[in-house]
């Protein structure tokens, strides 16, 4: 299709205008902001371990230790009596198997046996720690009790006689002194089971209690 532009002579048809020269590229360096090109990484939670709750020391009450017949007595290098008292506990313990349950602080006494369900048997004691002739011949007079064996001999009273005997003779067999007081400890705790074998209907006195039968009272 023929425009009005084309019937026109190229002479008489305005020329247009130059063109404009391309702009040049700029070496002009805009600094970039860190945050354009930086990576955002969304920010972790640092796990904190719990604080531990403070623990405070369990107290135990200790119970009184029973003496070891293998381990030594700690005996006084300046009180050679002492060590000789020692010396015996040791070897009474040692030598009848027998264990301390508890030192007593008061002069009396008692020994008994525990039988397990494996047939071992346990011999036990309490009696005050030897430290003069009173103490040592009550702790010899419980271990008389095993030596001679618990039930040994009836009734009562007879057994207490020969755990008596037996502290005696060896008191005089380790040259321990067996005072006054010591043989008259013995003369009443022998009236004392006689009497109460007698009350409990005592019909046949041992020939051996016949010096400590109490006399009656006026």
């Amino acid at each position: 299709m023929l425009t009005l532009w084309d019937l026109l002579p190229k002479s008489l048809r305005p020329e247009p205008p130059p063109a404009k020269p391309a702009a040049k590229p700029s070496s002009l360096k805009i600094p970039h902001s860190a945050s354009d090109n930086a990576v955002h990484v969304a920010p972790r939670a640092v796990p904190v371990a719990p604080k531990a709750p403070a623990h405070r020391p369990v107290r135990t009450r200790r119970k009184p230790a029973a003496v070891d017949v293998h381990t030594p007595l700690v005996t006084s290098k300046s009180d050679p009596m002492q060590a000789r008292y020692d010396r015996v506990v040791e070897s009474m313990l040692a030598k009848y198997g027998v264990r301390v349950r508890k030192w007593r602080t008061s002069m009396s006494g008692v020994a008994w046996t525990v039988t397990y369900r494996d047939g071992k048997v346990s011999r036990l004691i309490e009696s005050p720690r030897p430290k003069g002739p009173m103490s040592a011949a009550v702790f010899l007079h419980e271990i008389g009790h095993h030596a001679l064996g618990i039930g040994a001999f009836k009734p009562r009273c007879l057994e207490e006689y020969h755990a008596w005997a037996f502290a005696i003779r060896a008191m005089e067999a380790e040259g321990l002194n067996v005072t006054d007081a010591v043989r008259d400890r013995m003369r009443r705790s022998l009236e004392y089971a006689v009497r109460k074998a007698m009350r409990r209907g005592l019909q046949s006195l041992p020939v051996e209690l016949a010096p400590y039968v109490p006399t009656p009272r006026r």
